[in-house]
């Protein structure tokens, strides 16, 4: 004798995450997050970070770029012809950009993968 289980009426049949979390496969690659930088974004240490670097970054989109050559995770932020890496912690500031300035974004964040155990 089988019982039904009460999960079966939430069942949505096979998940692939590649179909969920990836627009363009070509042009997307995953980093993961070091620090804390990014906590008030749900960002946090250790996330997976599932980034498209074919997508242009628009104001408030969360991106990868290169900074001393070092990759960071920042909010891109346009105003008033300059661009802010802005964090999402108040114990780091923000780095900005003006004009004539080189801005290296290898990607936009699309998604994160977090792990519970």
């Amino acid at each position: 004798m089988s019982f039904a289980s009460p999960a079966d009426d939430y069942l949505e049949g096979r998940l692939s995450l590649d179909a969920l979390l990836i627009q363009n496969r070509e042009a997307t690659f995953f980093v993961r997050a070091k620090g804390d930088s990014m906590n008030g974004a749900g960002i946090f240490d250790g996330d997976l970070l599932v980034v498209d670097k074919s997508l242009t970054p628009a104001s408030g989109n969360i991106v990868i770029a290169v900074i001393d050559g070092e990759l960071i995770v920042r909010r891109f932020i346009e105003r008033e012809g300059a661009v802010i890496l802005q964090p999402e912690n108040p114990a780091y500031k923000g780095i900005e950009f003006k004009e004539g300035l080189e801005l290296q974004v290898w990607g936009v964040v699309t998604s994160t993968i977090k792990r519970f155990i």
